[in-house]
């Protein structure tokens, strides 16, 4: 009891801290200085009241996240708890031209909700018996995002907290958040300006990621397992390899060892898919060259704690969401 009330007082710390954002928004890089009181929307295209994409308990997302899950039989398995409770917010201060979450990050399909309504959602995914409350792109929504943390706390919310984001964050919006989130997931998209200027208009965003990211990581720590393999606490980087980009991918690589340690966990993504409207130099996979150049760049720093996904998927991935359908990661078998 005495941690909640803890985390309630620093989320009540933390809305003061950030209260003047809603008639001044500058809690991302973008820093649009729109009035969000007001119904304004910057580069984000959201207002004043978070859009909820979908909620549901995801199973994949890294398994110290989400379980374990047994396809063929339909079960989870190892723990008596099981799958992310993911709630996936639209809008995005960031908006990759590549996004696989595209319809929620450019079309901004979901539903607008209230923090109380947010609270209960948390609280639901918790009685499902979800290992933990995922916030999926929340920083331009943070606000009434910690109104309804606060809420869920008071009313018996328990399981960890992860703040699941680009990376395209104000170092002072991270600042606020310590003690509050349990375990960041941060992705680390680029290192070359001018590559996060071709794909996300945001030359300075290997500037303010590696700021962040070493924020997050004095705040948490390297990532922290429980006895079921499940987290409970820490730092997890996500790195999405991009085609053409192997020779990037290896700096960010060098970055995280050289800059933090090699007992970050790393989550090593090989499942870009060309969709929405990339352009034709990444119009396809990334290779098997590319992917295990990686991988050995990854061996070569020393790093220990890596999930790494295979080189090629199929449709039992689940990693090609719908966000049309009430369930954006079922699939038919053709």
């Amino acid at each position: 009891m005495q941690k909640i009330n803890e985390k309630i007082s620093l989320i009540e710390d933390a809305l003061a801290e950030l209260a003047d954002n809603k008639s001044d928004c500058h809690l991302c890089p973008r820093k649009c200085h729109v009035n969000r009181h007001k119904g304004e929307e910057g580069f984000c295209r959201v207002g004043s009241l978070p859009v909820v994409s979908n909620s549901c308990l995801h199973f994949g997302e890294e398994p110290c996240l989400s379980g374990y899950y047994d396809y063929e039989k339909n079960l989870s398995t190892g723990s008596s708890l099981s799958g992310s409770g993911t709630v996936f917010f639209a809008g995005c201060n960031l908006r990759c031209i590549f996004c696989q979450n595209y319809q929620i990050s450019w079309q901004i399909h979901g539903s607008a909700v209230s923090p109380e309504k947010l609270a209960s959602v948390f609280l639901f995914l918790q009685e499902k018996k979800a290992l933990n409350i995922n916030l999926v792109t929340p920083t331009h929504v943070i606000i009434p995002i910690l109104e309804a943390l606060k809420r869920s706390f008071a009313r018996g919310l328990g399981i960890p907290v992860v703040y699941n984001t680009s990376a395209y964050d104000s170092y002072e919006t991270i600042l606020r958040l310590a003690g509050i989130v349990d375990i960041y997931l941060p992705d680390f998209k680029y290192i070359r300006k001018d590559t996060a200027s071709r794909y996300s208009n945001a030359p300075d965003y290997p500037e303010r990621a590696a700021e962040v990211i070493k924020e997050m990581y004095r705040q948490v720590g390297d990532l922290e397992i429980d006895d079921e393999g499940n987290a409970k606490k820490g730092l997890t980087i996500r790195h999405l390899i991009l085609p053409g980009c192997k020779e990037e991918s290896c700096e960010i690589l060098e970055w995280i060892a050289t800059n933090l340690s090699t007992q970050v966990c790393l989550s090593l993504m090989s499942q870009f898919h060309p969709c929405n409207n990339v352009p034709d130099e990444i119009k396809r996979g990334i290779s098997k060259e590319e992917y295990n150049g990686v991988l050995s760049k990854a061996e070569e720093l020393g790093f220990e704690n890596a999930y790494i996904q295979p080189y090629q998927f199929n449709s039992k991935d689940h990693l090609l969401p719908d966000f049309n359908k009430d369930d954006p990661f079922s699939w038919d078998e053709k």
